[in-house]
């Protein structure tokens, strides 16, 4: 499973011209479901986003975790994090999860989110999406985890 994680000062999601996901200071995750992941994984990684620190202490160190400063949660789902570039000018897309594994388990991470964190919002799966976000650094760091 693949995540790209963005510290945001804000960050929201419009569908259609509708917000359907919004945060404040936070972070935006964009996450990709690979063949072979599981809902473990799923667990294991969200695990590892709350509680990476990446925001600042009073020192101004990243040494703070998301938990810590009790920032929101915008979780997105992007399939195009499994993009093989490798060949040719248009990439592969088949590294990605199959639509409905993918959503099954984009579906258990938040659940698993909802579960232990206080504010988690989302954007819509599988739907034609724009993402605004004041990057906050900016901090942006890839997250890879296999079974």
């Amino acid at each position: 499973m693949k995540a790209l994680l963005q510290r945001v000062r804000q960050a929201h999601v419009e569908v259609g011209g509708e917000t359907v996901g919004a945060i404040g200071p936070g972070l935006l995750v964009l996450l990709c479901a690979e063949p072979g992941d599981t809902p473990a994984v799923a667990e294991r990684l969200l695990a590892k986003i709350l509680k990476l620190r990446i925001f600042a202490d009073a020192a101004g160190k990243m040494n703070r975790s998301l938990q810590d400063v009790g920032g929101g949660l915008l979780v997105v789902s992007q399939f195009t994090l499994a993009a093989d570039t490798r060949g040719g000018n248009r990439p592969s897309f088949a590294g990605a999860a199959p639509p409905a594994e993918g959503e099954r388990l984009y579906e258990h991470f938040v659940a698993a989110a909802r579960a232990c964190h206080p504010q988690v919002a989302t954007g819509r799966f599988g739907a034609d999406m724009q993402v605004h976000l004041i990057n906050d650094g900016p901090v942006t760091i890839p997250l890879e985890l296999r079974a």
